[in-house]
């Protein structure tokens, strides 16, 4: 069987001038029986034309501050996203969207789905929603809390149950949903940590299904793939 092309988004130090990529998406892609492809980020539009067309999915890694729709002013310990990382998701993004590919957002990836259907991000949700730490940078430990999925969610018959515990990296977090997006998870304290469009194509997760692998959460990898598999067929 043809394995579906996933396009996956990096990080990008400016300093350096290097894209960098959690070697963990790459094996999460290839365990559900995917092609991944990081995507390298370029100065002209249609210079990247015709590796997108090659895809049949998108995966928007984990990131640093998410600025677009911001509520508040970004914490010290986050800093922005740099424009050369944020002008390639968008084009990654806006290609998925005419093409009408799958999309996973991971983290960072969901606040930016979420951002640019017009969606509000919280800045530090620790001191807006006065919440325990949601991120390892603010305590000694790993951050882990349950995570309830919503009824009838997408999320919910991926993973196959009402909640489960997942891990927590993030500073930031969704105040408001944008556009036809619907809520599918929330953790304990009411913190937003999962969106869905309607018919599941676009799915967004706050946690890092990518580090916890040969558990549930390589059920959201293989929802990606199996939509991925279609547009293989449609092509």
């Amino acid at each position: 069987m043809t394995r579906p092309i996933i396009g996956i988004t990096t990080s990008f130090l400016s300093k350096s001038k290097q894209q960098s990529l959690n070697h963990e998406y790459v094996i999460a892609v290839e365990r559900a029986g995917g092609c991944p492809l990081i995507l390298p980020m370029t100065e002209e539009q249609e210079t990247l034309a015709p590796l997108f067309a090659l895809l049949n999915g998108l995966i928007i890694t984990g990131g640093p501050g998410i600025t677009e729709g911001l509520v508040g002013k970004l914490p010290k310990d986050l800093p922005p996203v740099v424009p050369t990382r944020y002008e390639n998701d968008i084009r990654a993004f806006e290609y998925a969207q005419k093409k009408q590919m799958p999309v996973l957002g991971i983290c960072y990836g969901m606040q930016f789905i979420n951002a640019q259907f017009g969606g509000t991000i919280y800045a530090d949700i620790q001191i807006q929603c006065d919440v325990d730490p949601h991120s390892p940078k603010r305590t000694e430990d790993p951050v882990y809390h349950t995570v309830s999925l919503a009824p009838n969610s997408h999320l919910s018959s991926i993973l196959g149950k009402p909640e489960c515990k997942t891990n927590s990296f993030h500073l930031q977090g969704l105040e408001t949903v944008g556009g036809e997006l619907n809520i599918s998870a929330r953790s304990e304290d009411r913190v937003i940590e999962g969106i869905e469009t309607p018919d599941g194509r676009i799915i967004g997760v706050q946690f890092h299904p990518e580090k916890m692998p040969n558990t549930v959460f390589d059920h959201i990898f293989n929802h990606l793939l199996t939509q991925a598999h279609c547009q293989v067929l449609n092509t």
